[in-house]
């Protein structure tokens, strides 16, 4: 075993040459740095060109991939246009800037901190939802409480939104019979929602108002909204 190793010898290719036949049976031996370069910036460019039938086989499955997501999307939407996936899209990711304050209408109002264009999501009205059975227990029970406003949407003839106790700035929204929003259900996966949209320009420090078109009743509500064409009740 004491046997002197031959000395390795490099070709004229410049690839190393061994002696003994075989590179395990000679161990391990250092790359010189030139050499090793050489290799690095082969394997880079190697790198950052993929073959081109690669790029044949990825490009189409992700086209593909895409195309099945925005159907998924766009199948969520029962009832509702195209625009309404966008505009909600947008309304989750870039908020509308609001804020509530003192109304001349009545108690709190939300008002515009930044320009809104005609038929953009402001809005949307959060809540719990709720059966029509819970949300009568509810009401009496607000009143017992000395709740003086209780705020219920309604979806449909099923379900109610209650954002008495659990909401956001959009149960701040007074009523108006000249308003410049309306209140819009759509559906995103399977989940009906409320939004408010907007009917016209709202200019920034302009309150934000809607008609809550409450069912006709003998006990009426006054309106204050001080509107040209006020109906002078809310029901």
């Amino acid at each position: 075993t004491s046997f002197s190793t031959p000395k390795k010898k490099k070709r004229d290719d410049g690839m190393r040459e061994h002696v003994t036949g075989c590179a395990r049976s000679e161990g391990y031996y250092k790359i010189d740095k030139k050499d090793k370069l050489k290799y690095l910036n082969n394997s880079r460019a190697f790198a950052e060109e993929p073959p081109a039938d690669t790029q044949v086989r990825t490009c189409p499955l992700l086209a593909a991939r895409r195309r099945s997501e925005q159907r998924r999307l766009l199948s969520s939407f029962t009832g509702s246009c195209d625009s309404d996936l966008l505009k909600f899209n947008q309304l989750k990711f870039r908020k509308k800037k609001l804020k509530f304050c003192k109304s001349h209408i009545h108690d709190w109002g939300l008002f515009a901190m930044e320009p809104i264009a005609a038929d953009e999501m402001v809005i949307e009205y959060v809540g719990q939802n709720i059966r029509q059975v819970i949300a009568d227990m509810r009401e009496k029970r607000y009143e017992d409480e000395g709740i003086g406003s209780s705020y219920m949407f309604r979806v449909d003839h099923d379900t109610i939104i209650d954002a008495t106790k659990c909401g956001n700035f959009a149960r701040f929204i007074n009523h108006s019979c000249n308003p410049n929003c309306y209140a819009k259900v759509i559906t995103v996966e399977s989940q009906k929602k409320i939004v408010i949209y907007s009917k016209q320009h709202i200019n920034v420090n302009e309150e934000i108002t809607y008609d809550y078109k409450f069912p006709i009743e003998d006990v009426k509500i006054p309106c204050l909204c001080g509107s040209e064409n006020c109906r002078g009740t809310l029901n």
